[in-house]
C-alpha cells in the first residue's frame, strides 16, 4: 500500500582515519591490488581506531544529519540504530549512541538485518510516524569491521617497515575472502512525515531466508562450549565466515525479483526509477542486478571503490553522497536496495 507517510529530512557520513588501499593489504595477507579489484572493484577502505565503536562512528554522521536536516537533536524522539559488530552484546549499542550523542531518554531500536538493515528500519520508522509514536526518527547505520579483522598486527599495515609475523600473515591469507571487502563507516538519516501522499515512501518489500544463514557467519563467543575450546580452535569464534559464491547467485537472482515485485506493489515501473541506491556489498553483484533489471549505468551508482562493504552504513552514506553532489533531487524516485546476512533481501521504493 502506498503510504505517504516518511520522507528523507537530512542525512550525514563519517568515515574515520586516512584510507588503506589494497597495496597496504599486501603486508598483512597474500593478496594484490588487481585481484581485489577484478572480484570486489575495492581499491580502498577505512579502519577505526582500537579504541573506536560503531558508537563512536555514528554521532558525527547523525550530527551532520540532524544539520542537513534543520533540527536540533532534542527534536528527535526515537532512534533506530542498525550495526552487525556491536561493542558489546549486552548491551546493544543504541542506547550508548544516544548517551554519546547527548539524548539520553529517548527510545532506541537496535537491529540485525546486518547489510539489508536499511529497508527493515525503513519500514519500522513508517509505522512509528503512522501511528504518531514517533515524529522526528534518526536512523543510523554504523560498521567497525576492524575489530574482526583476520590479522593482528595492525603497526604491519600502517607501516612497510615493520617485520610480517608469518603466522599472523598465513591466517590473514586464510581468511582473504572477506579480509579485502570490508571497511568502516557510519551514515545517518533523519525521517519525518510527509503532508504530501505522492511523496515520501510508496512501498518495501522483504523477505528473510533462514535456510542459508550460514553463507555470512560468526559464532556468538559463548556458543558451542567456547571456554572448552583449545586456544587454537577459539580464534575461529573472533572471526566470520563467508560464502562469496553463494551470496553472489543468490542476490544476482532475487534481488531484481523483489525490486519488480515492489514496482508492481506501488504501481511504478522499475524504468521509472531514478536512483538505485544499492548496498555496497560487491561491484559484480550490484553489475548482475543492474543488467538484470535493464537499468541504465549512470541509474545504479557505486562507491565501493572508496570505502569498501561498510554493511549497514553502505545505504546512508552513498545517499548522503549523492544528496550533497546535487543529484538526488526533490520528486526523484529512488530504490534502497540490500541483501545481508540472515538471509534477509529488502527493497524500498521512495519519492523525494
Amino acid at each position: 500500500m502506498i503510504s505517504g507517510h516518511l520522507t528523507i529530512a537530512g542525512s550525514g557520513r563519517y568515515l574515520p582515519g586516512k584510507p588503506v588501499t589494497n597495496d597496504a593489504l599486501t603486508r598483512v595477507m597474500n593478496t594484490n591490488d588487481a585481484w581485489i579489484q577484478q572480484r570486489t572493484g575495492i581499491a580502498q577502505r577505512h579502519f577505526a581506531g582500537p579504541d573506536e565503536g560503531p558508537t563512536d562512528l555514528a554521532v558525527p554522521a547523525a550530527e551532520l544529519a540532524l544539520r542537513d536536516a534543520g533540527i536540533e537533536k532534542d527534536a528527535v524522539d526515537y532512534i533506530i540504530f542498525a550495526t552487525m559488530t556491536p561493542e558489546t552484546f549486552i548491551p546493544g549499542p543504541g542506547s550508548v549512541f544516544a548517551a554519546k550523542l547527548g539524548i539520553p531518554g529517548v527510545p532506541v531500536l537496535d537491529i540485525r538485518q546486518q547489510c539489508a538493515a536499511i529497508p527493515f528500519a525503513l519500514q519500522l520508522a513508517d509505522g512509528l510516524l503512522a501511528t504518531g509514536a514517533a515524529t522526528n526518527i534518526l536512523l543510523v547505520g554504523a560498521e567497525t569491521h576492524a575489530h574482526f579483522m583476520p590479522w593482528a598486527n595492525w603497526a604491519t599495515l600502517y607501516d612497510e617497515t615493520v617485520p610480517i609475523d608469518q603466522e599472523d600473515y598465513a591466517r590473514a591469507s586464510e581468511h582473504r575472502g572477506y579480509g579485502v571487502v570490508f571497511g568502516d563507516g557510519a551514515g545517518a538519516l533523519v525521517l519525518r512525515s510527509s503532508s504530501d501522499p505522492e511523496r515520501g515512501l510508496l512501498g518495501t518489500k522483504l523477505r528473510t531466508d533462514g535456510r542459508d544463514a550460514g553463507f555470512l557467519e560468526m559464532a556468538a563467543p559463548w556458543w558451542r562450549q567456547f571456554a572448552a575450546q583449545e586456544p587454537a580452535e577459539r580464534f575461529k569464534h573472533m572471526l566470520p565466515s563467508m560464502n562469496g559464491p553463494g551470496l553472489f547467485k543468490r542476490a544476482v537472482r532475487e534481488l531484481p525479483q523483489l525490486l519488480r515485485a515492489l514496482c508492481e506493489q506501488v504501481g511504478q515501473a522499475p524504468e521509472e526509477i531514478d536512483w538505485v541506491v544499492a548496498h555496497q556489498a560487491n561491484d559484480r553483484i550490484n553489475e548482475g542486478v543492474r543488467q538484470a533489471l535493464g537499468l541504465s549505468p549512470d541509474k545504479m551508482p557505486s562507491n565501493i571503490a572508496r570505502y569498501g562493504n561498510t554493511s549497514a552504513g553502505t545505504i546512508p552514506i552513498l545517499f548522503d553522497e549523492l544528496r550533497r553532489e546535487g543529484r538526488v533531487k526533490p520528486g526523484d524516485l529512488v530504490c534502497m536496495l540490500a541483501l545481508g546476512g540472515g538471509l534477509h533481501f529488502g527493497a524500498s521504493l521512495i519519492r523525494l
